[in-house]
């Protein structure tokens, strides 16, 4: 039967909740256990697919087409595992199934309430599928004491009293502030947020604690005299160079063997570290430096580019490269010549994003990137801008647009209202929900022999994950082709494309889909190994 690691997190929030779940699931599975981690979100957004990417990060999709949190791109990205849409729930996902459940009378005329409706649903959701699995991580997203996660932390009190004895635990992350003006770090924030914990039931077994420097033993000791554990229970978890090292790190101070004992198992299995070992040594010993200008529209936030920005660092790792990001407002170039701010990259990406702000500057990056000759990534959106401006520059389409940007007499990217799915069509009307309407998960992809896309991935067929809700429109694909821009890449009945590229230049490759959701530290993506391989060939002529 599996074991259940509910991993809460206290005083302020973006501690770490998802990487540190993520680092811990990867060094259970270093000591040979097999894991499946979980993430519970108390907002009331049945998904976070219609949230800002400025406000909430990316979106992370799955094989089977949910849109997530960002901290399961953490949980693959850590232990190579895909998740699926079992291991994401939110509020509004909750109270949806249930309010549906009561309009058709499942409940038999009683009152439906947080407890025991609410609550019940959660740990059904937890519980679910992890026949076969060690160990079940559950992130608790939120802090504690905030009002919307109340029935989550109710949830996982009542399983640590309906599951075996010795088969819940509960790890709490907290902040240790460091007070200059004291000279000392403080721990009386840990034990109030450990005092709001218990109060509510639940008495952390492991308390992991962030700090910015070495935490002293008498603090520790205080730690756990006024929080109720074991000394050997409160975990350093110092700042490190790279998220990369956090499993490392964590390691050496002792959270994965705490965690093993807290459910009675020692002594535990010897830990296999040399993947980690491995990829630390590639972080921290590059032979080179590259610089990618990432040209997009959410740079304020780089959470909204999480599974970008660590598939560039995964294709350094495979060229022993140190990956340098120039941010660049794609809006930054309308009106004006982008040549200052792109002469010294060695690289241009292009990412996904939604809407006309800031169009017009990534279809100047796309020409910049095709005139110079400067290896070029485009993806999904920024696949569509390079395709308008290959319309626009190359096939004599002047007016080539969008019609996500509205009317157009040149509509080279539309909206789509059908696609197939396996064998079954699927369909959107305009003006529908946005929320889970787009094309969305795993889709696979035919691929031209000869073309350099199929060589990078060694083979002519593929499956990659997509949320995009407009398409290249293919009545322009023989005039984009005569002029050298060729559609590499479709969906397996053709209809649909799925890539492009430039044959005459160094990299110029744009992909409909998002390949940086399948990119991992130890299993670089093979289109951003190559990408990063082109930026550092481009570095020696820059």
């Amino acid at each position: 039967m599996a074991r259940y690691i509910f991993i809460t997190g206290g005083v302020v929030s973006s501690l770490g909740k998802g990487l540190a779940s993520a680092a811990l699931g990867a060094l259970l599975q270093a000591r040979g256990y097999t894991v499946r981690l979980r993430k519970l979100d108390p907002y009331l957004n049945v998904d976070p697919g219609t949230m800002s990417p400025t406000q909430h990060g990316e979106v992370f999709v799955t094989d089977d087409g949910a849109e997530t949190d960002l901290d399961l791109g953490h949980y693959e990205r850590f232990t190579g595992r895909p998740a699926t849409k079992q291991d994401n729930i939110t509020t509004g996902r909750i109270y949806q199934e249930i309010i549906t459940k009561e309009r058709r009378g499942d409940y038999l005329g009683g009152t439906v309430q947080v407890i025991p409706h609410v609550t019940n649903h959660i740990k059904e959701f937890v519980l679910d599928g992890n026949d076969g699995v060690d160990f079940v991580l559950v992130e608790i997203g939120g802090t504690v004491g905030d009002i919307e996660g109340l029935p989550f932390f109710e949830a996982i009190r009542q399983l640590g009293n309906d599951l075996p004895r010795g088969h819940a635990v509960y790890v709490h992350l907290t902040l240790l502030p460091y007070i200059p003006t004291a000279g000392e770090l403080k721990t009386k924030p840990t034990q109030h947020s450990v005092k709001e914990l218990r109060s509510i039931g639940i008495q952390p077994n492991i308390l992991l604690c962030r700090s910015d420097r070495e935490i002293p033993r008498d603090e520790r000791r205080k730690l756990a005299l006024f929080c109720n554990v074991r000394e050997g229970a409160v975990i350093e978890a110092r700042d490190v160079g790279s998220i990369y090292d956090v499993p490392r790190a964590y390691h050496e101070a002792g959270l994965d063997r705490e965690v093993l004992a807290a459910f009675g198992i020692e002594p535990a299995p010897k830990p296999d570290m040399s993947r980690w070992n491995a990829v630390c040594e590639a972080v921290h010993n590059p032979e080179g430096e590259v610089t990618i200008a990432v040209v997009g529209k959410y740079t304020g936030l780089k959470d909204a580019y999480k599974s970008l920005i660590e598939a560039l660092a995964h294709g350094g790792m495979a060229n022993r490269v140190r990956v340098k990001l120039d941010w660049i407002e794609s809006e930054l170039f309308e009106g004006g010549d982008p040549a200052p701010h792109l002469e010294h990259v060695h690289g241009i990406l292009v990412p996904g994003g939604f809407g006309q702000r800031g169009a017009e500057g990534k279809i100047l990056a796309a020409r910049f990137a095709r005139e110079r000759k400067v290896p070029y990534f485009g993806i999904c959106f920024g696949m569509q801008m390079a395709v308008i401006e290959a319309a626009r520059s190359l096939a004599g389409v002047k007016d080539a647009n969008s019609t996500e940007f509205g009317p157009t007499s040149e509509p080279v990217v539309g909206l789509m209202t059908e696609w197939m799915r396996g064998n079954e069509l699927e369909t959107r009307r305009e003006g529908g929900n946005l929320g889970g309407t787009m094309r969305l998960g795993a889709f696979r992809a035919k691929l031209k022999p000869e073309s350099r896309i199929a060589a990078i991935y060694g083979s002519e067929e593929i499956s990659e994950r997509h949320r995009h809700r407009y398409e290249v429109n293919t009545a322009y694909r023989d005039r984009l082709e005569a002029r050298g821009l060729s559609f590499a890449g479709t969906s397996p009945d053709g209809l649909l494309p799925e890539t492009v590229e430039l044959a005459d230049h160094p990299w110029f490759i744009g992909v409909q889909y998002h390949p940086e959701l399948k990119s991992r530290p130890f299993e670089p993506h093979p289109l951003f190994a190559s990408f990063i391989a082109a930026a550092k060939a481009q570095s020696r002529l820059v």
